[in-house]
C-alpha cells in the first residue's frame, strides 16, 4: 500500500496539471462584429442585476405553453480556483464575468416545468461562453448539464433520467463557438450596422431536459434596420431561422425573440434592483 501511495500522488498532480485553470486565456479572435468592450460600461458597477420580465411561450407537447421568463443579468466576481461566484473578494486569483440567468416555469396538463440556466461571460468576452450549467426538473426526473469551456473545446458534464445518459461526459471541439442560449446576450454586442451580415458556428439551444450530444450548425446572420429596434434574423439552416429585435440605445436590451422550435419571448418589463436582498 505505502508504494502505492506516491504512484497515486503522482497521477494527481499530472491530472491536475494538465486542466486548464479558469483564467487561463483559450485561443479566441475576437470577431470584427461586436463590441469586446460592451459589458465593460459603468452601468454594470451599480451593485444591481438587470431582471427582465418576458412573455413567453414554449411548445411542449405539441401545445403551447405561455409563461413569465425572467432574464436576469448582472456582473460578478469569479474566483478561479473553483470557478464560481467568490465569497472572498480578497483573493488573488478572482476575475469579473456577466451572468445571465434565465428562469421559467410553466405548467401542462399532467405536471409543472422548471428550468434555470446560468450562463458565463468574462466581460471582455462577450461572444466566447466560459460557462454554461442547466436544470430542469418534472414529475419524470431531473436534468442538469454543464458546459466549461477548456483549451480546445468545452467540457460537457450531465445527468439525467434517460435511458443511456444517465451520468456521462463529452467533449465539443472549437473555442470558437457560439451558443443559440447566449444570443439573447452576446448580440446586445453588437456593432449594429444596417445590412452587416456574417456566419458563425452555433451551437443548437440546450433549454430541455435532453442530454443528447449538441448540434453544431454554420449560421448566418443578418442584421437590419427597422425604425425602433435593430433586428437579427439567424438561420442555422434554411429551414430553422431565428428572429430577434433590440433597443437602440445601450443596453441593447433584447425586445424579442422567436425561434424556429416556438420558444418565443416579447419584453414585458425590466427594471433594476438587488434581487438577492
Amino acid at each position: 500500500m505505502k508504494k502505492l501511495i506516491p504512484l497515486v500522488l503522482f497521477t494527481i498532480l499530472v491530472a491536475c496539471e494538465g486542466q486548464p485553470s479558469a483564467t487561463d486565456e483559450i485561443n479566441y479572435a475576437n470577431s470584427e462584429q461586436f463590441n469586446h468592450n460592451w459589458a465593460m460600461d459603468k452601468i454594470w458597477e451599480d451593485g444591481q442585476a438587470e431582471v427582465a420580465h418576458y412573455d413567453a411561450e414554449m411548445v411542449v407537447y405539441g401545445r403551447i405553453r405561455k409563461f413569465d421568463n425572467v432574464y436576469i443579468t448582472v456582473k460578478e466576481e469569479f474566483n478561479k480556483d473553483f470557478n464560481v461566484k467568490t465569497n472572498d473578494y480578497e483573493r488573488d486569483d478572482l476575475f469579473s464575468v456577466m451572468k445571465v440567468n434565465m428562469f421559467a416555469r410553466f405548467e401542462t396538463e399532467n405536471y409543472p416545468y422548471h428550468f434555470l440556466t446560468s450562463l458565463f461571460f468574462k466581460r471582455e468576452k462577450p461572444e466566447q461562453l466560459h460557462k454554461m450549467t442547466h436544470t430542469g426538473q418534472e414529475w419524470c426526473g431531473n436534468t442538469f448539464k454543464q458546459f466549461e469551456l477548456t483549451s480546445s473545446g468545452y467540457e460537457y458534464d450531465y445527468n439525467s433520467y434517460f435511458d443511456g445518459y444517465g451520468d456521462g461526459r463529452m467533449a465539443i471541439e472549437g473555442t470558437d463557438l457560439l451558443w443559440e442560449d447566449q444570443l439573447p446576450y452576446v448580440l446586445r454586442s453588437l456593432n449594429f450596422e444596417d445590412g452587416l451580415q456574417f456566419e458563425k458556428k452555433v451551437v443548437d439551444g440546450q433549454v430541455n431536459t435532453k442530454t443528447r450530444k449538441p448540434t453544431i450548425y454554420q449560421a448566418q446572420f443578418d442584421i437590419s434596420d427597422q425604425d425602433s429596434v435593430w433586428h437579427v434574423q439567424v438561420a442555422l439552416d434554411d429551414e430553422k431561422v431565428n428572429t430577434y429585435t433590440f433597443q437602440k440605445l445601450y443596453p441593447n436590451l433584447l425586445m424579442s425573440q422567436k425561434t424556429w422550435y416556438g420558444y418565443n419571448l416579447k419584453l414585458s418589463s425590466v427594471s433594476r434592483y438587488q434581487y438577492w436582498r
